[in-house]
This record gives C-alpha cells, structure tokens and sequence, in this order.
C-alpha cells in the first residue's frame, strides 16, 4: 500500500500536532491554540482523506455552514467546512472551526433542513469544546496513539489498539451521551435562528436508524461515533416542541439549490483507491 506519510513533511507536522495536544492536557487551551490546533489537525486530515475538490459543491457546504456557525459561535471563529468523497455516512469536527461530512451522508438527505441538522450539531460540538476537552482529558502518549491510528493507519497490534481503548481517543472519539445531547441543543437552536426547519435533525436520525436495520455496514461509523441516536431522536423532538408551531412553519424545509447542490455531489467520480 502507498505510503500515507509524505516524505518528511508529515512527520514533521505530525510531532507539531502530538505537542499541541499535549499541551491541551497540561492546562487551560486560548481560542487561539485552539485555533492553531485545528489549523494541525485540518492540514493533516486534508493530506490523508480524499476531500472533494469540485468548487460548486463546496462553496454550497460552505455557505450553508457559514449561515449557522456565524449565529451559532460568537467567537468568530473562521469556520470550514469540507466534503469527505467517502460513501460511508459520517461527519466530525476538529477543533477551531473545521467541520467534514462524507458525501455517504449527503447521499442519504431528503431535504436541506436534514443536512443544515447535522452541520449545526458538529458546529455546537466546536462551540462546546467537546474535542478539546476530550484532548485535556486523555493521556499525553495516547493522544499520539490515537492521532497515529486514524489518520496514518498505522495500527497493526494488539499492544496499540488496546492502549486506545485505555486512553480515551482524542479526536474522532465516541462522545458521551452529555456532549451529543449539548450538540443537538446547539443545532436545534441555531438552525432555527438561520432560518431552517429543525425538523431535519430528527429526520436524519430516524433516515439512519432505518437503514442500519438493512445496511448496517454503510452507517456503522456513523453509530460509532454518535451514540444513542433513539434517544436523540426522543430528545430533538422535545426541543423542537418548545418551539411556536407557527414558527416552524415558516423555516425554510428544502430549496432547488439544495437539490442541485445534491445532484452534484451525487455525480461526482467515486474515490479512487489509494
């Protein structure tokens, strides 16, 4: 298999990366190391993931993004969003405002309220500092571990899978039940101010839960990182319910930019094997 590690250069930003998380462990992290260690965590993702380069498309996601994130986090973050030439259904976020969703999950939508949903909850785990508290929380060795493990594959014993399991995860970790309920939160809420039915977000959820029933491979990711979708479901909706019915009805559900949006990503050229 081709190297995923270029020459040099992704060692190097590798031992950056392991320096910035170990010092998210040794005390409290500014928006700007924040910042400064998405900035880390993106260039590598970007170097090791086949992102989606077709311009349309990612202006679409970026301004549909944009439209949440700038009510949702008031730090003024420069938030990015990107698109992940991956069928399998997923989406994550690193800290300091860079947001990725496969287009598995793209695929999958019926309408733009349902992908506006699963922007807006990665969004809120930015806004909640989820993954940065993640990194304060794990080991220092087991940060490099995990980091080493996701994005370079590079974990072939028994020795290193069973130190990630110890230490926590510190990047595309499961989180908790607390942190997925404070995302959905998030979304539900911010959607709402962009304009967007958060009708969506329980929609999605249920679209998922659907096909696990048939196709559990294609969303396994999926329940691995973002746990208790039944719940979430029970849950959104209650949120939602604190809403004016009235209200509701006037946010915006679908729009012809979203279905060629959609149709584009849709057509473009599958991932080609490394």
């Amino acid at each position: 298999m081709k190297s995923l590690v270029p020459p040099g250069s992704g060692t190097t930003r590798l031992a950056c990366l392991f320096t910035l998380a170990a010092l998210a462990t040794a005390c409290s992290v500014s928006m700007q190391q924040e910042v400064q260690m998405g900035q880390e965590y993106s260039a590598e993702i970007n170097g090791q993931l086949p992102i989606v380069q077709d311009a349309e498309v990612n202006r679409y996601v970026n301004v549909l993004g944009d439209s949440i994130a700038n009510l949702a986090d008031p730090r003024g973050l420069d938030y990015q969003f990107y698109i992940v030439n991956a069928a399998e259904v997923n989406a994550f976020a690193v800290p300091g405002g860079f947001v990725y969703v496969n287009r598995g999950l793209i695929d999958r939508t019926t309408n733009l309220s349902q992908l506006a949903g699963v922007l807006g909850h990665e969004i809120g785990h930015v806004v909640r500092r989820h993954s940065v508290k993640q990194m304060q929380k794990a080991q220092r060795a087991n940060i490099g571990i995990v980091l080493g493990c996701t994005l370079l594959n590079v974990c072939n014993n028994e020795a290193t899978n069973a130190a990630i399991q110890v230490g926590g995860a510190a990047l595309f970790a499961k989180f908790g039940r607390d942190d997925e309920r404070e995302a959905d939160e998030e979304a539900v809420r911010n959607v709402v101010r962009a304009g967007i039915d958060p009708r969506g977000i329980p929609q999605m959820f249920q679209i998922l839960l659907t096909e696990r029933q048939t196709r559990p491979a294609a969303v396994e990711g999926w329940f691995n990182t973002h746990p208790g979708e039944e719940e979430r479901i029970r849950d959104s909706e209650a949120m939602i319910a604190q809403h004016d019915p009235a209200i509701l009805r006037t946010l915006t559900v679908n729009t012809p930019n979203f279905e060629a949006f959609q149709a584009r990503v849709r057509a473009l050229p599958a991932q080609r094997a490394r």
